[in-house]
């Protein structure tokens, strides 16, 4: 009996431990977020029955194949059993939670933040697609502050065709113009309103941020003259990313022929309105996501090219792209059989 004994103590002994790493590795969080491949859509597609994007109001030419953007799953309340299969597992990466969750911000306030880059980056896409295909576009006004010194003198929707002598060309120079006259000038301004144009005269203000430049409290918005309508139908996707994708997609629908030539490609990067393709994070787990996927090319932002390089998935043809001329250009030789600028 003593033997018998003996044994159990020695048994319990042994799984004493193992059972409290048990509870302790499936009952404590560790502070790391797991990233890794996230969802890709083929903008060329469609999403619980809508285009990915829909563009209206111009002729849309047929397309195929497939230009997916990409983005990358965050897993977060991560035990530590969890922590450590995720990490054996190659296709994901352990990143502090404070460098994608900041202490002190609250988790939704995060989650707009990056809904709101996302549909910046809708923006962005649209007119610089627009800008490319020479499109006509004109700037009106978005919105007024109430506390503004327009205020009454502009409306949501104006039309602004010129600003003190200045033609209205783009937001930015709309913007800029502003900031360059002295407050208190009174400036004429030119809208398009009710199918007419008039002059108004507004007394610019002093930026809030600094009293030395012009402010007139309006936010104003480049869009396309005309009926044309793009509406991109993806969400639940946050920050900038998918600009380019969505701006390729946009040409490739109006535009005669395929761009992608019928092909598989993947890409990512932001863009910006004049058509400058920015960097991205995540980048080795958007390419992963966009080979399992079926792509055999994949446009890496040129700022992304040095990190992308370190870890190309088999069979993932890497192209660099600084702009969107040059993604479209890339994308023509890929068509033709030529060679494009590589990441390699």
């Amino acid at each position: 009996m003593g033997r018998v004994n003996r044994r159990i103590l020695t048994l319990l002994a042994a799984l004493i431990p193992v059972l409290v790493l048990g509870v302790v590795g499936s009952a404590v969080t560790v502070p790391f977020v797991a990233l890794g491949p996230g969802p890709t859509f083929n903008t060329l597609g469609d999403v619980e029955g809508k285009q990915v994007v829909d563009v209206e109001g111009a002729p849309v030419d047929p397309t195929s194949g497939n230009l997916n953007m990409t983005t990358v799953s965050v897993r977060d309340g991560l035990n530590i059993f969890e922590a450590f299969v995720l990490w054996a597992d190659g296709r994901y990466g352990l990143v502090p939670r404070a460098e994608v969750y900041p202490p002190g911000i609250p988790r939704d306030q995060i989650d707009k933040s990056n809904e709101q880059d996302f549909k910046d980056s809708e923006d962005s896409a649209e007119l610089a697609a627009l800008h490319y295909l020479k499109y006509p576009t004109q700037v009106q006004v978005r919105t007024v502050a109430e506390d503004g010194p327009a205020n009454g003198v502009l409306h949501k929707g104006d039309v602004l065709v010129s600003v003190d002598g200045k033609p209205a060309t783009s937001s930015k120079d709309v913007v800029e113009t502003v900031r360059g006259i002295k407050p208190d000038t009174v400036v004429p301004i030119v809208v398009r309103r009710d199918g007419g144009e008039q002059t108004v005269e507004v007394k610019v203000g002093a930026r809030p941020d600094d009293k030395s430049k012009g402010y007139l409290g309006v936010t104003p918005e480049e869009v396309p003259q005309g009926p044309l309508d793009v509406t991109f139908n993806l969400a639940d996707i946050g920050g900038p990313s998918a600009g380019l994708m969505f701006s390729l997609a946009m040409i490739d629908k109006m535009t005669p022929g395929q761009l992608n030539g019928g092909k598989f490609i993947a890409g990512t990067g932001t863009i910006d309105p004049d058509g400058k393709v920015g960097p991205i994070g995540g980048i080795q787990y958007k390419m992963i996501a966009a080979r399992e996927a079926g792509a055999e090319t994949f446009l890496v932002p040129a700022d992304n090219c040095n990190e992308a390089r370190q870890r190309i998935p088999d069979g993932l043809n890497l192209v660099k792209v600084d702009t969107l001329d040059t993604a479209v250009k890339s994308l023509g030789d890929i068509t033709a059989g030529r060679e494009a600028p590589s990441c390699g």
